[in-house]
């Protein structure tokens, strides 16, 4: 399709139909409503309904063609003409609905073959000329069939229609739009090749495919999902903001209840979070602050159930900077050095969401401050031991001793960031096992039964 033959825009319908001329009427349909574009097909003929027009209220004759292009959709092309004054009009709608996304057509013109690409371009589409740094807005221009060729010779015809109005007022603006007039020219008689983009967020616009059902190299087509910006400017009713759960309430909000402090029993408040830990799972944090006597503690807990599996945990300390990895130390791990020949049991320090330093230095600080290893009445060589293990201890978290960290987790529940994830951290080994008796023992779970349950219940009387 040449540009000359373009389906050119203009405003819908030129008046209020009277009715079918007596052609339309008296022809029986025959095929199928929407018939494939062809010229080739001597049944299409479009339907003439004399209607009233706009310029001299006369009436005159508007044709509709409805239509299907080839690997596209249906569409609705109406030509308006009267023969009492000569005004035409025409256009371009889809006949479809508009679609669930919005799609951009990236073309490279290159050749002749290119610019008579048949388009369709839909009163909310946005066409673009990178090169140019030109744009023909949305709703700006009526939809039009028409060619690559026909887009640009549109373009030409909108700037040139004010231009003798504006020598005579403006003539500095006047020459720079015919100095970019120029520029449109030489697009046409494909001086350098070009980009072509069109964007519509209904979805209805379209850029042929010479080539389909092959890929075509020159043109990209991508679809995405439109923004509630552009759903207001479609009309589409923007839907309206899911409800969040309570769970993703919980996410977002500290929650607060009234306690006790374990210290001097005071009232005192306990704050209580949700977090997700990325690349583990969720956790509940719990913090008590006393305002009384400023005792501070915190404790965390697992917010999912006991994995199949057991976890066993053994990082290499190599570096200052690992001291500050985040960590999840569950009531049910156990803490081992091996190094300082030292083992944390289970429930010790509770359960800590906190960094590998501050778990450390939480144990220096149960080592140093217990009364009984440390006081005068303790005996002098577990004393010089003791002092030894928090000098140790000290050196690892100043980065000066190299030494390893194993976290033993029979429920699985404990964690130790990986600042390489997804990728392996070659300092640390994750491994899987299967839990002993004894440990299902200390976890409860011999004796927890979670399906079949009810079959074994008494009957209540």
């Amino acid at each position: 399709m040449s540009a000359s033959g373009a389906v050119q825009p203009g405003p819908p319908g030129p008046g209020a139909a009277v009715g079918p001329s007596p052609s339309a009427a008296g022809s029986p349909a025959t095929g199928p409503l929407f018939r494939p574009l062809s010229a080739e097909d001597e049944e299409q003929q479009p339907t003439e309904i004399e209607s009233l027009c706009m310029n001299c209220y006369r009436n005159g004759t508007t044709r509709l063609l409805l239509t299907k292009i080839p690997f596209f959709r249906e569409i609705i092309v109406s030509s308006f003409f009267c023969e009492h004054c000569g005004w035409n009009n025409t256009e371009i709608q889809s006949a479809g609905r508009i679609q669930d996304q919005g799609v951009r057509y990236t073309l490279t013109v290159r050749g002749q073959e290119d610019m008579n690409r048949e388009v369709v371009k839909t009163d909310s589409a946005t066409t673009r000329i990178p090169e140019l740094d030109f744009e023909i807005p949305a709703f700006s221009q009526k939809g039009a069939l028409t060619t690559v060729e026909g887009l640009i010779s549109r373009a030409i015809s909108g700037l040139e229609q004010d231009q003798p109005t504006r020598r005579a007022m403006e003539h500095t603006i006047a020459e720079r739009i015919d100095e970019f007039i120029g520029k449109l020219k030489d697009l046409k008689r494909l001086a350098s090749p070009f980009t072509l983009i069109i964007d519509d967020p209904s979805g209805n616009s379209f850029v042929e495919n010479p080539h389909a059902p092959q890929k075509d190299d020159a043109l990209v087509i991508t679809h995405y999902n439109r923004t509630p910006q552009q759903a207001e400017m479609l009309g589409l009713q923007a839907e309206a903001p899911e409800e969040k759960s309570e769970e993703e309430d919980l996410r977002n909000e500290v929650l607060q209840f009234n306690t006790n402090c374990p210290e001097c029993n005071a009232p005192a408040q306990t704050n209580m979070k949700l977090v997700q830990i990325p690349h583990f799972k969720e956790v509940i944090i719990m913090a008590t602050n006393c305002e009384n006597c400023g005792h501070r503690t915190n404790e965390v807990k697992s917010g999912g159930a006991v994995e199949p599996l057991g976890t066993k945990i053994t990082f290499h300390i190599t570096d200052p900077s690992d001291m500050t990895r985040d960590l999840l130390k569950s009531e049910t791990c156990s803490v081992e050095i091996p190094e300082l020949e030292f083992e944390l049991g289970m429930a010790v320090l509770g359960g800590k969401f906190t960094t590998l330093e501050g778990l450390l230095k939480d144990i220096r600080e149960l080592v140093t401050k217990n009364p009984f290893t440390l006081g005068d009445s303790s005996n002098p060589d577990q004393s010089e031991k003791l002092r030894e293990f928090s000098q140790k201890l000290d050196q690892i978290i100043e980065g000066k001793l190299k030494a390893h960290f194993v976290m033993n987790d029979p429920a699985g529940n404990s964690y130790l960031q990986n600042v390489y994830a997804p990728e392996d951290d070659p300092e640390m080994k994750v491994e899987r096992y299967t839990r002993t008796f004894d440990q299902n023992e200390e976890l409860g779970l011999n004796d927890m039964k979670t399906e079949g349950y009810e079959a074994g219940l008494a009957p209540q009387r």
